[in-house]
């Protein structure tokens, strides 16, 4: 009688592992398929957020976005209401690059990317403060980081002239590394030489 009744709890045990470990494989699902979804969601949302709050008049600026088949920035253009200060601006343009491109070009930094802070110094230096996010689903490669880079550095210098040179922190910290390859130590520079030339 005893051995029969614990082969009835064991029985209900394994059967309640397995229910267990099925609904844990459906969230584990669910959460992948629907977490791209809603950080593209929360992107463009703080991307409205911020162009409502904006007081300026619509102006066209010029995006770049990765190609990594060719080893090239792409740029893209596209309306934006444009904010009255420089500090603004970048803070804008950031959250367009988060956002993604228009035409399905790979966007170079996750959409869950959060700004923490843009500062942009006398210099023309602009310190540009990136959550842990920014290096979630990174494509790694010294190639993709690299054009991660300069997407957010000409994109910055190609609409504010006051743009000089951009440095990178991730969570308020300066880290060797964008996703250990990319040499985060110093400042980039605008290079247009990276940019597709022609059609």
């Amino acid at each position: 009688m005893m051995a029969r009744a614990r082969w009835f709890i064991l029985a209900i045990l394994l059967i309640g592992l397995t229910i267990g470990f099925i609904y844990l494989h459906i969230l584990t699902r669910r959460a992948k398929s629907e977490s791209p979804a809603s950080a593209e969601e929360t992107a463009r949302t703080a991307l409205r957020a911020a162009a409502l709050q904006s007081k300026g008049l619509n102006k066209t600026i010029t995006l770049y976005f990765p190609s990594d088949d060719e080893g090239v920035l792409l740029p893209e253009t596209r309306q934006i209401a444009w904010a009255a200060d420089d500090s603004d601006r970048i803070h804008q343009i950031l959250l367009a690059l988060i956002e993604g491109s228009y035409r399905g070009l790979r966007r170079p930094l996750p959409a869950s990317t959060e700004i923490r802070a843009a500062f942009l110094m006398n210099d023309g230096t602009v310190y540009v403060d990136l959550s842990n996010n920014a290096l979630a689903l990174f494509e790694p490669g010294i190639q993709s980081e690299t054009l991660a880079i300069y997407c957010i550095v000409n994109s910055l210098a190609a609409n504010v002239p006051a743009v000089k040179k951009v440095k990178i922190l991730i969570q308020g910290q300066e880290v060797e590394t964008l996703n250990g390859h990319a040499d985060l130590g110093g400042e980039y520079v605008p290079d247009p030489t990276r940019i597709k030339q022609g059609g």
